[in-house]
């Protein structure tokens, strides 16, 4: 009897400290405990490793919605979300501007057929619309150079030489036969793997959906080949749009192939600065086209948002997602846009406003800004920035300082994450969320299950701070057409703008200290394209850094040389 009390007196004592710990614990913060019981009422069932990787997101997300909840919301504020009763609708038929590019009679090809590679797409079309050059001999090329570099770069996944030939010897014939389509006729280009090619595997770099095949073309495809263009690769993302890792290894920058090329854009943007393709299609929800574009040194398109159909692409974030063009310059960028923009009767999101270049037009009509806190702050690169502001100064362009608007922009950044969780619920449900090549904290398959935890209200609360910054970004594009951002500079502009929709264009401006390009940021009005690349395009004309291109066989060497080196120790 003795040893029974002295037993069950244990068991309290332990049962006492237990619940110690565990009150402690919930004074403390999160514990493991908590995303158990959490589970349970949301029906799913983590494991222990995963419960102590989400931690310290979820206590990250618990200090968003307390900073939100500092903003006072008024009852009338709509949340951010539009909702569609109507069933997509086949759109009448509408306008597409046709653009005529003038005659360059100084224009000639170079001897050294690799110098073609690297030519813009304004300079392809005039030679081959000259039958100077044809779709053939151009598209040949490019898939030389693919197999010879994409390796290298780990940028393709898989190279579509068939479909390829067969397109570039058609765009031949239509134009032999005098049936031009206009400046994309016979442009070979690549696609990032998440947009449906039918009959082609279409992986979105991630290994549960490295074989799935679909059977038809995403809008974006289709539209390109109307255009004439050549499609010949899919090119490489990180897996399920994060960073530059994917299922077959990391893409390479083509200037310095010890760095990644950024994400999640990654294959499109190395292909293009490497002279793989003549442009590609890239998307972005939250830096995929800036960042790449930043790295690899090529100028990139992130149009409005509901202005390119994403019919065939993988979904991410519904409310953010955006489909833009990586070329070699802004006037590159509008070809390619004007051929992809508008309705399709399958993307409900999609909006009908023209688009129509003027290539012509005198940026000093136009009213230009710069975020002059931004760029008299300390950070690295600034000098090259200073350069940028100088070259507008010669241009005869008096910026207006602006200042963004100063809400929590940072704390809703679990909406993105909230619908991409959503996009990916069977994945998680399923735990094939374990094959995914990256695992640790911040990774996908721990960010889905994090996400998994954001109650609906927080997230509508967050979505209705959103209609309070679009309405603010509202008021300050009120007094301007386009400002300047410097990429480097800490600021809160990749963040809101990707939330408000704006339309942004990312461009080389120069070199950082070991060789790799630096870029510069021009932001446009809600359906803004045509100014805001017109003010990139006068800037690449007084410019010759869109122009520069690496060294591939010099680069490679030298990274082979420092492989070998580091293998040898």
């Amino acid at each position: 009897m003795k040893k029974l009390c002295i037993a069950l007196l244990v068991l309290i004592v332990l049962m006492c400290a237990g619940m110690g710990y565990m009150y402690f614990k919930w004074k403390k913060g999160l514990t493991t405990w908590d995303i158990m019981a959490a589970e349970k009422v949301a029906g799913l069932n983590f494991d222990r490793t995963e419960r102590k990787l989400m931690l310290g997101g979820l206590e990250r997300n618990l200090a968003s919605y307390q900073e939100l909840r500092q903003v006072e919301l008024p009852n009338s504020l709509s949340p951010a979300l539009l909702f569609a009763p109507l069933a997509p609708q086949e759109t009448a038929a509408w306008a597409r501007q046709r653009i005529e590019l003038p005659a360059d009679p100084g224009l000639t090809v170079p001897q050294d057929p690799n110098e073609l590679a690297f030519y813009s797409i304004t300079d392809l079309a005039r030679l081959i619309r000259g039958r100077r050059v044809t779709s053939l001999q151009l598209t040949q090329l490019y898939l030389d150079r693919l197999k010879k570099y994409g390796k290298e770069l780990e940028c393709i996944v898989t190279l579509t030489e068939d479909l390829a030939l067969e397109q570039a010897r058609r765009a031949d014939a239509e134009i032999a036969a005098g049936r031009y389509r206009g400046p994309l006729h016979g442009i070979p280009w690549g696609a990032k793997d998440l947009l449906a090619t039918k009959g082609i595997k279409t992986s979105w770099g991630a290994v549960p959906y490295k074989d799935q095949v679909f059977d038809e073309d995403a809008t974006v495809v289709t539209r390109l080949e109307e255009a004439g263009a050549v499609l010949v690769a899919k090119l490489t993302l990180g897996a399920l749009a994060m960073g530059d890792v994917w299922y077959g290894g990391k893409t390479r920058n083509p200037w310095n192939l010890e760095q990644g090329s950024s994400g999640s854009s990654a294959g499109s943007a190395a292909a293009t600065a490497a002279g793989l393709v003549g442009f590609a299609i890239g998307t972005e929800t939250l830096g995929s086209i800036v960042s790449p574009a930043t790295r690899c040194g090529v100028t990139g398109l992130r149009p409005t948002f509901g202005r390119v159909s994403r019919h065939g692409a993988m979904a991410l974030s519904w409310s953010m997602d955006k489909i833009g063009p990586l070329c070699r310059s802004a006037e590159d960028c509008a070809l390619v846009f004007n051929a992809i923009y508008g309705p399709d009767g399958r993307d409900r999101t999609i909006l009908e406003h023209p688009f129509l270049w003027e290539p012509e037009l005198d940026i000093r009509t136009l009213r230009i800004g710069y975020l002059k806190e931004a760029f008299e702050s300390k950070y690295r690169n600034k000098e090259n920035d200073q350069t940028v502001l100088a070259t507008f100064k010669k241009l005869e362009v008096e910026l207006i300082p602006i200042q963004l608007p100063d809400l929590p922009v940072r704390a809703m950044g679990f909406i993105l994450s909230a619908e991409a969780a959503a996009a990916f619920d069977e994945l998680t449900r399923s735990n094939r969320d374990d094959l995914l090549v990256r695992q640790g904290r911040g990774a996908w398959p721990d960010s889905f299950r994090r996400s998994r935890m954001v109650p609906a209200v927080e997230y509508i609360q967050a979505n209705r701070m959103r209609t309070l910054l679009m309405e603010r970004m509202e008021e300050l594009m009120q007094d301007i057409d386009v400002y300047l951002v410097p990429t480097s500079a800490r600021t809160s502009n990749l963040s809101i703008t990707n939330l408000t929709g704006h339309p942004t264009v990312v461009l080389p401006q120069g070199f950082d200290p070991k060789g790799s390009p630096t870029s510069i940021q021009f932001v446009g009005k809600l359906m803004g394209e045509a100014a805001v690349l017109r003010v990139a395009q006068a800037y690449q004309e007084a410019t010759d850094f869109h122009l520069r291109h690496p060294d591939l066989d010099a680069n490679i060497a030298s990274y082979r040389e420092k492989q070998q080196a580091q293998d040898q120790n």
